[in-house]
């Protein structure tokens, strides 16, 4: 392999791991613009060994890049309540590895193709799955989060802190997260508890709102959904 094909197969892996890495930048994930670009120009570096005359079987190299991938992938997946965040980040690195293969096998059409494709899932494929999930919001076990309001005189914090996790806890919702900001010059605080829920969710907000409301010195209550992307869904019953 001459300096010049090395040159050509590393940037057809730069510019197919930058495509790819400039959506996920868009969309603010944990593996953006230059994680990704530089997935796929490793993945092209370590199968362009054996083509520049040292050992080794290229194949098996590139087996190997498949495993070491995999771990780099799994360092983007964690657990957070009820969710999992990653999952779809995992797959694009993963995937964007195998196009950096391609290109430093010199196979740049089917790097493009498979380019095209990583882009195409994550781009088009979004709607799809949003108008599936609303379709069939009323039987489906997908997790969906929800954020829950309740303003209250400051003295009443403590006790409408408790009495928030209470309903939540008694209506079989998942809790993330409970935290309170002062409301300035007003007397007043804000209670806001994070939760994630499956299934028809809109009864058993109203009964935590419902009940949140009757307490003491509570002068606003509500909730509304928080949209979740591909990274944080999963299949889950509830808690």
């Amino acid at each position: 392999m001459t300096l010049l094909d090395f040159t050509i197969r590393v940037g057809a892996a730069l510019v197919f791991g930058a495509i790819v890495g400039l959506e996920r930048q868009w969309r603010q994930r944990l593996a953006g613009l230059r994680t990704n670009a530089l997935v796929s120009v490793g993945a092209a570096l370590f199968v362009t060994i054996a083509p520049l005359g040292t050992s080794g079987d290229p194949t098996r190299i590139a087996a190997q890049v498949v495993s070491g991938i995999g771990f780099l992938a799994g360092g983007v997946i964690f657990r957070e309540g009820l969710s999992v965040r990653g999952l779809n980040t995992a797959a694009t690195i993963w995937a964007v590895a195998a196009v950096g293969t391609l290109a430093g096998f010199g196979n740049y059409g089917p790097a493009a193709v498979g380019c095209a494709a990583i882009v195409l899932v994550n781009v088009v494929l979004r709607p799809v799955v949003n108008a599936i999930d609303h379709r069939t919001e009323g039987g489906t076990d997908v997790v969906r989060a929800y954020e829950i309001h309740a303003s209250c005189r400051e003295e009443f914090e403590e006790r409408v802190r408790l009495a928030l996790v209470a309903a939540v806890r008694a209506n079989r919702m998942g809790l993330q997260a409970v935290y309170s900001d002062d409301i300035e010059t007003t007397g007043r605080v804000e209670i806001v508890a994070d939760v994630a829920l499956t299934g028809a969710a809109d009864a058993r907000l109203e009964r935590v709102v419902a009940r949140i409301g009757g307490e003491p010195g509570v002068t606003a209550v509500s909730w509304k959904r928080v949209a979740m992307d591909d990274d944080e869904r999963l299949l889950v019953e509830d808690a």
